[in-house]
């Protein structure tokens, strides 16, 4: 491929393995095979061309150092375009061969070079008058790139000493205008046979015949039929085992709803990764782009998306810190080219944070909830603001549970009556995220974070001030609304600011916020084991010593100093809304409603509940709840100190706030009954196990709290689960001996060819097994990744694993499940040890509430469901479950579907059938044949 004639270009690459590297001489063609050690030693002395400079250095065990990284070069050519990050990931990405050794990826790395700075070439032709300007601005960045792509594009820049400039892409961007608001929706149901005809037309003809799909719709409509009475839903929980295709089984009925009744259906998920495949099953809804993005909108928290405020004030900052410039200049390149703004499983590259840092990257996001709102210069162009008005008026709005729930909390659900239908997938994680969403937590984090969203930043260096009075100044009117707000401000002064972890634990506090941490900091390390073992701490709080009580009542007065001026302004404030309704414009109506909104959430609620925290140290806890307090640590080094309450039952203000006002609600998984429950008497066994596992769902969703119950539907997965899979239970290794485990887990992998998921219950047990598996894997040409190892994100680990068949990868809870890899990319899961709940002071009130030790087999059930879940993702796909602890009682292995084959064995037996087991699919992948066919 030619390329234009260009300033000189790195003539060495390198592609870096476990235990090697590959350096590639580019003008003379020689390839070595070089110790990592002699790898760094050279990287440091010349930059190379690679592939994500942080894995790579991480892999040479060194400090980054300057290089061409060709991801950089994608992004900046091919700005909101996926690609793994990888030499493989590259060369599928550029349409080029996809490399099988080391060797071959150093070769494919200057092919994609070449590709990408041919792309960059056909696009200058087309005078986008905002790419000069960025490669421009990135070049006086010093951005290792800059000179061939000056070149490339035809621009001469003389002034690489010059202030930056070019980055104000935000001008560029398109605005949105006000409408009138929409009209509530209408009250009209739908019929299952209608849903059914719906659910044909979203398959298309020729579509393969599912009747158990089309039973799924059909029960799943029942929650669109008009509300008989108020507070009482129509809840379903529908279980819909993998495969049935529950996504299109509930987009039909409510896609038919919204449009018939003129008002949005959220669809709600747990993971961010789930909003986006649903988002791609619509397409069969709207194959049209332009009617699509109307009708259909993606919702997550305004910490998800771009602030363009936020990117203009760190493009100031480039004047002092020509550097920034060049992950700048890639952020504007992104700015222009994204769909939404969405920087967390949108269009936004997962491992550009990687590259860029978080500083200039994801942390260019509303974080703090600093945002001025129609104050702010870019308020027609924002995206978050953009996101909000087309949730308004789109037939479908595809949210997570958190936004759900937190939305609900604060009545903006409520706001026009118009969200009235929700739909729940991920259904199992509801009791999850009720809990993170219902609780409460004085914490050092939490604390320093209401002072600083008050007062602004208050020491040097520490990001722009745009503390309350910035923002809420000119709003205020009458001499009561500024004394309140100067009170506020100096009532903030009493929680912690910079520095308080240190002097916190030294002893020597400064206010009433940090003398109580620093006086529940002691209580936990009195009361607390396991000190040495680096991980979080935590202690009751019963009978606490008089030291705390003293501080937790001096901190008491000390919060209500902020709430009752924070109800003083927040009456100025509604009070200027009235008596000014026909004077004040949108923009300032706007302005006053989302400040209102914040304070009665983080100064008044938010602080009342931490009140309330502190009087029960002296008065007891409520009997709903429990409290406990916390020393939280990360690699043994603290980074909080906090008092935290939680329902014992999240379920009830799930209940009450979220399912109580909506007029219909499903609640979906393939996971959301154990059969395994305790027995309810009944002359049928089979019916009992099947009552009993509803009543746990039941329990794990809060429907039992909703006045009428819910209506039950299970249609159970296509797939030959006894044909497909088998569950190996391994008996003689020992699981407390660190060799024996990680060899086992290399002999499993060894004998799947990889595609295995490794899945661990400790971080440094995971590490340990890496450290001794990786490099002997590495010689068999069995790539290995491992989470909390890999300089990598978690999403692009995944992503990784995906795209290449021999990998297998590492992890924690966050690939037990909402990970979806169908195909030969994932053949085998190996657990190191059964996922019992961890015993903390949460889980012990838990046990006691919902029965001891049948809770915790219930939640370690589920686990396992979730993760063997993983396995069969299409009809054509085989895989071996392998659980490393003997200890495994059989009570838990009803989480495996019926009639799959559960065995113990040893572990050369294992390795043995996990070889016989696989070999047809691995023949399968590589030919493309079927391999249960003929």
């Amino acid at each position: 491929m030619s390329v234009p004639s260009l300033p000189p270009l790195p003539n060495a690459v390198l592609v870096a393995g476990i235990s090697d590297a590959v350096w590639l001489d580019a003008e003379d063609g020689t390839l070595d095979r070089i110790p990592i050690a002699e790898a760094a030693r050279r990287a440091r002395k010349e930059p190379p061309l690679l592939c994500h400079l942080p894995a790579t250095s991480r892999r040479l065990r060194c400090d980054s150092f300057p290089c061409f990284d060709l991801l950089e070069l994608y992004a900046f050519v091919r700005p909101a375009k996926f690609c793994v990050p990888t030499a493989a990931g590259l060369s599928a990405a550029m349409g080029l061969p996809l490399p099988d050794t080391l060797e071959d990826a150093a070769l494919s790395l200057l092919r994609v070079r070449d590709a990408l700075l041919a792309d960059l070439k056909r696009e200058a032709g087309r005078k986008e008058p905002s790419l000069p300007r960025i490669a421009t601005a990135m070049a006086r960045g010093l951005w290792s790139w800059g000179p061939a792509v000056l070149s490339v594009i035809g621009v001469e820049d003389d002034g690489l000493r010059a202030a930056t400039s070019g980055l104000d892409v935000w001008r560029r961007l398109p605005e949105w205008q006000e409408q009138a608001p929409p009209p509530p929706p209408a009250g009209y149901g739908v019929d299952p046979r209608d849903t059914r005809r719906r659910l044909a037309e979203l398959l298309g003809e020729g579509a393969e015949d599912r009747p158990s799909q089309g039973d799924y719709a059909a029960a799943v409509t029942h929650a669109f039929q008009p509300r008989l009475e108020d507070g009482s839903p129509n809840a379903v929980l529908a279980e819909a085992g993998t495969g049935v295709g529950k996504t299109l089984g509930y987009i039909a009925p409510a896609s038919l709803w919204s449009e018939r009744n003129e008002a949005p259906v959220w669809l709600s998920t747990y993971t961010r990764n789930l909003q986006h495949q649903i988002d791609s099953e619509v397409e069969r809804l709207f194959p049209d782009e332009k009617i699509r993005r109307k009708k259909v909108v993606i919702r997550k928290g305004r910490e998800n998306y771009l602030c363009l405020l936020n990117l203009e004030e760190a493009v100031r900052g480039t004047g002092v810190n020509k550097a920034d410039a060049v992950p700048l200049g890639l952020m504007a390149r992104w700015t222009l080219a994204t769909r939404d703004g969405d920087m967390t499983g949108g269009d936004f590259p997962s491992w550009l944070s990687d590259l860029l840092g978080v500083r200039r990257s994801t942390g260019l996001t509303d974080r703090r909830g600093e945002c001025i709102f129609s104050a702010c210069a870019h308020y027609s162009r924002c995206f978050i603001e953009h996101s909000q008005r087309r949730a308004k008026r789109a037939d479908l709005v595809i949210a997570n549970h958190a936004l759900v729930m937190i939305q609900a909390a604060r009545g903006l659900l409520e706001q026009q009556n118009r969200v009235t239908r929700l739909v729940f997938d991920e259904g199992h994680h509801v009791f999850d995220a009720a809990d993170n969403a219902f609780s409460a937590h004085l914490s050092g984090l939490e604390t320093t974070e209401l002072r600083r969203w008050i007062r602004g930043a208050e020491t040097r260096g520490s990001g722009r001030a745009r503390g309350l009075k910035n923002r809420l100044d000119d709003l205020l009117s009458g001499d009561d609304a500024f004394q309140a707000l100067d009170a506020l401000m100096s009532g903030a002064a009493a929680l912690p600011g910079g520095g308080w972890r240190e002097r916190c634990s030294e002893g020597r506090p400064s206010g009433p916020a940090e003398a109580f941490l620093s006086q529940l900091r002691s209580l936990v390390y009195a009361r607390s084991s396991g000190r040495d073992g680096g991980y979080d701490l935590e202690a009751p709080v019963d009978q606490p010593p008089a030291d705390l009580i003293e501080a937790a009542a001096v901190l008491y007065e000390a919060l209500d100093r902020i709430e009752q001026p924070a109800k003083r302004l927040v009456k100025s404030l509604a009070r200027r809304l009235d008596e000014e309704a026909d004077e004040l414009d949108t923009t300032t109506r706007t302005r006053i409603e989302a400040i209102t909104r914040s304070l009665q959430y983080r100064c008044i609620d938010l602080v009342r509940a931490w009140g309330d925290m502190l009087q029960a140290l002296q008065q007891g806890v409520p009997e709903a709840f429990v409290d406990w307090a916390s020393v939280d640590r990360s690699d043994g080094r603290e980074y909080d100190t906090g008092l935290h309450r939680h329902w014992i039952d999240p379920t009830r203000p799930f209940a009450e706030v979220v399912m109580g006002p909506a007029h219909g609600v499903v609640i979906t998984s393939a996971t959301l009954t154990d059969r395994q429950a305790e027995k309810p008497d009944s002359a049928d066994p089979a019916d009992a196990d099947a009552s009993a596992g509803w009543l746990s769902a039941e329990q794990r969703t809060g429907t039992r709290h909703l006045p009428n119950p819910a209506f039950r539907a299970k249609v159970d997965s296509p797939f030959d689960y006894p044909a497909l899979t088998k569950v190996l239970i391994v008996n003689d290794v020992r699981r407390d001996d660190a060799d024996q485990v990680a060899a086992a887990y290399r002999e499993l992998i060894g004998a799947s060819g990889g595609g295995a998921i490794g899945l661990f219950t400790s971080i440094a047990r995971l590490r340990g097994v890496y450290r001794r598996i990786a490099a002997p894997l590495a010689e068999r040409g069995l790539p290995l990744l491992a989470q909390h190892v890999d300089n990598l994100n978690l999403a692009s680990l995944v992503d990784i694993f995906r795209a290449e068949h021999e990998t297998s990868l590492l992890g924690t809870d966050a690939l037990r499940d909402g990970v979806d890899v169908p195909g030969a990319s994932l053949r085998l899961i190996v657990f190191d040890r059964v996922p019992w709940p961890r015993p903390t002071l949460l889980h012990k009130a838990r046990r006691g509430e919902f029965g001891g030790n049948a809770y915790d087999d219930q939640v370690t059930r589920l686990r396992l469901k979730q993760a063997f879940g993983r396995l069969v993702r299409r009809a054509d796909d085989r895989g071996v479950f392998v659980m490393l602890d003997s200890r495994t009682p059989s009570r838990l292995l009803n989480a495996f579907p019926p009639g799959v084959s559960v065995e113990r064995v040893g572990l050369a037996e294992a390795v043995q059938t996990v070889v016989g087991f696989l070999t047809r699919q691995t023949v399968a992948a590589l030919d493309g044949s079927n391999p249960d066919g003929p």
